[in-house]
């Protein structure tokens, strides 16, 4: 999965692909050098980032999701209000990235009235005294929640949410336990992990923003290993090609 951000303030690339034209081009970009999927955010979600309203929101993306829609692969839209999430199904997008996990039952009756796909991604402060515990049972919910609200939950990719309210110990340890996050309750479930350039392959390896896209890469490998479905990343070349090696090693 390609990250494309139209946000001025994102930690890793604010900015750079603001301009439509600018986004289009660096999303067409991801495609040819392997992304599977484009997933687009109009609001940051990094820690201290400014909020936006869902006017605001759909400015940025109305002119940009269009134009992705004969790309030729599925486009992810990145935003927790339910508003901005049938706004870009509408234009062009096929599946909704809610970092906020489905909190706002509306956005399960969106994708349900749509039929697209939902990444759930785990947000909260750890209360259950281990972190993989913790976010099981966040999946548990959240199936539950779609199950009640007549949502396929085959269609449910979860995310560990590496760096969402969690510490540094706390995200090391969901990286090294994600085979553990794989299978739910004896059933395999479909597992997405959002590493690229975060601020804990910072503190690991002590590489700035710009110098983490190695680190991003064998982390990747490692989550590929344990069984992880999607990895969502800014270095589409590098990382395919990571990955495209794993997988024909596993077939040979």
């Amino acid at each position: 999965m390609g990250i494309v951000n139209v946000t001025p303030d994102s930690f890793s690339d604010g900015g750079k692909f603001f301009a439509a034209e600018a986004a289009i081009n660096h999303a067409a970009k991801l495609v040819d050098d392997g992304a599977d999927i484009i997933d687009i955010g109009a609001e940051s979600t990094r820690p201290d980032a400014t909020l936006i309203t869902a006017d605001e929101e759909l400015a940025r993306l109305k002119e940009i999701l269009p134009a992705m829609k004969n790309f030729g692969v599925p486009i992810s839209i990145d935003t927790y209000k339910p508003e901005v999430a049938a706004q870009a199904l509408e234009l062009g997008a096929d599946i909704i990235n809610d970092v906020h996990g489905l909190e706002d039952l509306r956005m399960i009756d969106v994708a349900k009235k749509f039929g697209a796909p939902v990444i759930a991604g785990h947000f909260d402060k750890c209360s259950a005294g281990d972190i993989v515990a913790d976010v099981q049972k966040f999946f548990r919910r959240t199936t539950a929640n779609c199950a009640a609200c007549g949502f396929d939950t085959t269609k449910i990719i979860f995310d560990p949410g590496i760096g969402f309210g969690k510490t540094y110990d706390e995200n090391l340890t969901l990286i090294r336990r994600l085979n553990e996050l794989k299978t739910l309750d004896g059933r395999e479930i479909f597992l997405m992990l959002g590493v690229s350039r975060k601020s804990v392959i910072g503190r690991l390896t002590g590489f700035a923003v710009d110098e983490r896209d190695e680190a991003t890469g064998a982390l990747c490998v490692h989550a590929a290993g344990a069984g992880v479905d999607i990895v969502r990343v800014h270095n589409v070349a590098m990382i395919a090609k990571m990955i495209r090696t794993i997988n024909l090693l596993k077939e040979a």
